[in-house]
């Protein structure tokens, strides 16, 4: 029995034991989907395909869920609108892409030097997360989960060597999210561009380098063919993209498919962080073999002091402006000190004794 089969008959037993199953009322629900990638996008797509099905099976067909990726509703940065307005009952998208309506969805993708996904997990669902990004998503008449994480992403690619802080000045980099208010503080000239734009973007020098998941996307992008320089990350530690649905939409729907929706969205999220580890390490092995031009390479200490120095300033000086920001802020670094102590003693001590010298 494959993972998939596993985790739906699993979730199936789960909700009939619970009592949330019963006979079909005769009234089916249609609701649509709008995500910010392109058609049959790996790993992303993947994960809204994978909750649409199990939302179908568990609900006998009572709840349906048809996706349109972008090049059908033409607007991959258009989701929160989508939901907010309810043209659309769920999106797919990342939270860190609405810092323009609300700066504090950022805290709910991932923020540098924040924490992994396996401590990120732990501070959503049982160090008040949840709770947080309710308290922020509420006031548009939206629910967030957790969507999927991506892990620790890789910091870029890059056509030119980055030895300085000199080199970041004027720099036209694809950067969203806190990262590109840090980069834009130290000279850098960052923006926002949609995946499928992506590539012609570094080929047109519209831009000079980017940065977008990891090696599990990376390498079939291409983008090792224009910017050889492939820089490790600091910027985003644990990625999660985030399901959106319609306040309204949800609550009009039986107390059961809410909850198969639910436990369906939390399956999917899980799912895909399971295969973008998966796929890392597969693709991290080709691009050591069969691509020898492509350069790894660590921003130099100097750069790092410069942009850890930034961050912590431009934190700073939000959350004195903002009480809201102030208030996720210290949740963040709070419940990250705590949790981290025991990744240190267990995770970095286990994979630090373990190596073989």
């Amino acid at each position: 029995m494959n993972k998939t089969v596993f985790i739906k008959i699993a979730l199936i037993l789960s909700l009939v034991f619970s009592g949330l199953i019963h006979a079909d009322d005769g009234k089916k629900y249609r609701w649509r989907l709008a995500e910010t990638w392109g058609p049959n996008f790996p790993i992303f797509g993947d994960a809204t395909k994978n909750m649409a099905a199990m939302v179908k099976e568990m609900s006998n067909g009572r709840l349906t869920i048809r996706i349109d990726s972008s090049n059908k509703h033409k607007s991959a940065f258009g989701i929160f609108d989508f939901v907010k307005t309810g043209q659309y009952q769920m999106g797919h998208s990342a939270s860190y892409y609405w810092k323009g309506k609300n700066f504090n969805t950022m805290f709910f993708t991932t923020m540098p030097f924040g924490m992994i996904a396996s401590e990120q997990y732990g501070w959503f669902y049982y160090g008040g997360g949840m709770e947080l990004m309710k308290e922020v998503y509420d006031q548009y008449g939206i629910m967030s989960f957790p969507g999927g994480n991506t892990g620790n992403q890789m910091g870029g690619w890059f056509k030119k060597e980055i030895n300085s802080l000199d080199d970041l000045k004027g720099l036209k980099m694809r950067i969203p999210g806190f990262a590109g208010e840090v980069f834009a503080k130290l000279g850098a000239k960052p923006t926002n561009i949609p995946s499928g734009e992506l590539y012609t973007a570094l080929e047109r020098n519209t831009i000079d380098a980017l940065e977008w998941v990891g090696p599990s996307l990376d390498l079939r992008m291409g983008f090792h063919k224009i910017a050889p320089y492939y820089y490790t990350g600091w910027h985003e530690p644990g990625t999660e993209l985030q399901f959106m649905v319609n306040q309204k939409a949800y609550e009009s729907l039986p107390k059961d498919l809410q909850k198969i929706l639910t436990v369906a969205m939390k399956a999917a999220a899980y799912d895909m962080y399971s295969q973008t580890m998966h796929e890392s390490g597969v693709n991290l092995a080709k691009m050591t073999e069969e691509y020898p031009n492509i350069k790894m390479r660590s921003f130099p200490p100097k750069v790092m002091d410069a942009i850890r120095t930034a961050n912590t300033t431009l934190l700073n000086e939000f959350a004195a402006k903002d009480p809201m920001t102030a208030k996720i802020l210290k949740s963040i670094t709070s419940y990250q000190k705590k949790i981290r102590a025991w990744t240190n003693l267990s995770d970095r001590a286990y994979l630090n004794s373990s190596e073989q010298k």
